[in-house]
């Protein structure tokens, strides 16, 4: 899976590269950077450390992102990333409602009913990371000054539990509030790095970023008791994701001169 990615990533880069030595047969003035808004939408494949892999396995982030691009290539704005994963490690997790009988396959842990029947609960990861960016793109040469390296930096609030999805309430034990006893909800501030590159097409119509990131949350479990383990979860975390991210773009630039004189 590493080596399809990287080779994915490898491949965009030379793609993006080979098209900006193409435009240079057409000669002419270099362009000077173009400044106005992007909209992104991208997603992210991340490997957990720290805290985060003693509870969850391989996780994705999935959000949308507004970014300013002035002309001397700084970014400045707001990201939102939905926290999804189906893979988790908690193994006392729920030990006080289950039975000697009891297994877990996948995401689902399995308990016996109000009708006596054994029935399985899915339970998966879910938050969500929000920030501030700023950063920078570093252009590969002067006649492509929108593209090139680019170097971002998010702070901001982050919050991840794990949801229990007893959709048809079959479980009295999680039903309303009595399922927070369990959901491990922990929550603080985060930072993260991004290293990628970026492309903008001469006519905007093929725009991405791919690169990698690293995110680092000093958070703290919100629970005041949890039944399962009989204590309270206010331990304090450190966070961290790895992961391989991959954004399109949509640019709202200014019109600059030269695309006026050629319409």
């Amino acid at each position: 899976m590493r080596a399809c990615i990287f080779f994915l990533l490898s491949l965009f880069i030379t793609a993006a590269v080979s098209a900006q030595d193409k435009d240079k047969l057409f000669g002419g003035e270099a362009p000077k950077p173009r400044n106005g808004f992007i909209i992104s939408g991208s997603g992210d494949f991340d490997i957990p450390a720290g805290d985060m892999a003693k509870r969850f396995g391989v996780s994705y982030r999935l959000g949308p992102a507004v970014l300013y691009k002035t002309t001397s290539n700084w970014l400045f704005g707001a990201k939102w990333d939905f926290i999804v994963g189906g893979t988790i490690k908690e193994d006392s997790l729920m030990i006080n409602i289950t039975d000697r009988y009891s297994a877990k396959s996948g995401s689902l842990y399995e308990f016996i009913n109000n009708s006596g029947q054994r029935v399985g609960i899915p339970v998966y990861e879910r938050g969500y990371a929000a920030g501030i960016s700023v950063g920078k793109i570093i252009p590969r040469n002067k006649l492509h000054p929108d593209n090139g390296l680019t170097l971002l930096a998010t702070v901001g609030f982050m919050q991840h539990r794990l949801n229990i999805f007893d959709k048809d309430k079959a479980v009295p034990q999680l039903r309303g509030a009595l399922v927070k006893g369990y959901d491990r909800l922990t929550n603080g501030a985060f930072v993260e790095g991004y290293v990628g590159y970026s492309y903008f097409s001469q006519f905007q119509l093929v725009n991405f970023t791919i690169g990698i990131d690293a995110l680092a949350g000093f958070t703290q479990g919100r629970r005041d008791y949890l039944y399962d383990v009989m204590h309270g979860d206010n331990k304090q975390r450190l966070d961290v994701l790895y992961g391989i991210r991959a954004g399109w773009f949509i640019p709202v630039f200014k019109r600059r001169s030269e695309d006026l004189l050629f319409e």
